[in-house]
């Protein structure tokens, strides 16, 4: 299953020095002016996750393979964007297939970086990047709901674009979708105001452990717990060094966790996605799931195969395999359970899939 996180926002804010850092790679162009990225760049980031190691070493196994996920590095919108100011129209549509958006904010001051703008301003430049998509989103409704259109749209789907309408025409807030409609039905509207969102405050060094006036402001008006403050540069440097020399560093700047790590977990948390786990003496793996997922739905993710023919699945929680040490003493002891179609997987389960060809 394959998720993507697309990093949007104004140019020269950091979003291509971002990309390079959660790739790790020199992919993106990082330039002192707009729209140096023209198609998107898009890397495949491996979903850090402790448990497999340890699940490894329990099983003795020759490889680990994390989990992914996608992350997309859109160039920078404008102000007008929507009319297809810079270069709006092809932008907005690389946001469109993206899952989830990373919106990327200016938090720092710059003699050396040109900023679009005569001022840092956090709060203005979302409402900008927002009222681009906001506007594009209308522009979309008004033309799917024309008369000789209409009749193509299906009934729950005519239901979302007429309630968008009405939320962005009246100033509600559009995110009321998300609690009224199944996610799959809102992806696949291509609506961009309602797609999940994290906000990334991108601060110079000074400010990474405690923010700034910048981050204060932007963090007062907007919920706290999807953002997450981080400077793009450090988290660049950070990528170069060897082990021992990151471990030093952050303890010196007073990093716990690289932002990466935390942005790839908050992307996976928005989400909503589930992690389970295969182990054996071959390999220990991680799967996506969405949250909610069924056993033989989940057995899909390895083959469609096995969702096809599922029998059942032997189901051991992560902490009763790693303390049974492994499948028999699971077994022996109690912990293997086994489950049917029934059975909704749940974040850290191991398990191992009984199907027929």
């Amino acid at each position: 299953m394959s998720f993507k996180c697309g990093i949007v926002g104004l140019p020269n804010v950091g979003k291509s020095t971002l990309f390079n850092a959660l790739t790790n790679s020199s992919k993106a162009q990082a330039a002192n002016f707009p729209f140096c990225t023209i198609d998107p760049n898009i890397g495949i980031v491996a979903v850090p996750d402790k448990r497999l190691e340890n699940l490894s070493k329990v099983s003795k196994s020759k490889k680990i393979i994390n989990t992914t996920i996608s992350f997309v590095d859109i160039a920078g919108l404008v102000k007008g964007a929507s009319k297809g100011e810079g270069l709006g129209n092809k932008f907005l549509s690389h946001i469109r297939e993206v899952d989830a958006i990373i919106h990327m904010i200016r938090c720092f001051d710059s003699d050396d970086i040109q900023n679009v703008n005569p001022t840092v301003d956090p709060i203005r430049d979302l409402e900008i990047i927002e009222t681009e998509m906001m506007l594009a989103d209308l522009e979309s409704i008004q033309k799917r709901l024309e008369k000789s259109n209409k009749k193509n749209v299906d009934e729950e789907h005519l239901k979302i674009l007429e309630l968008a309408l009405d939320c962005i025409n009246n100033d509600k807030d559009i995110s009321i979708l998300n609690t009224q409609f199944e996610s799959k039905l809102l992806n696949q509207s291509g609506l961009l105001s309602i797609k999940p969102k994290i906000f990334v405050c991108n601060v110079d060094e000074q400010s990474v452990q405690n923010g700034n006036k910048y981050t204060k402001n932007f963090i007062e008006k907007f919920s706290e717990a999807n953002t997450l403050i981080v400077s793009a540069d450090i988290e660049n440097q950070i990528n170069d060094l060897e082990a021992e020399e990151r471990k030093n560093y952050m303890e010196m700047i007073g990093l716990k966790e690289t932002g990466l790590n935390i942005l790839i977990h908050k992307g996976y948390k928005i989400l909503n996605l589930d992690t389970y786990f295969t182990s054996g003496p071959e390999e220990t793996r991680a799967w996506t799931i969405q949250k909610n997922c069924t056993a033989p739905k989940a057995a899909g993710e390895i083959h469609t195969d096995f969702e096809k023919g599922f029998i059942r699945a032997e189901t051991v929680s992560y902490e009763d395999f790693v303390e049974n040490d492994g499948w028999l003493n699971s077994k022996n002891n109690g912990k293997m359970r086994l489950e049917g179609k029934d059975y909704i997987v749940k974040d850290g389960d191991v398990l191992n899939f009984r199907f027929n060809t």
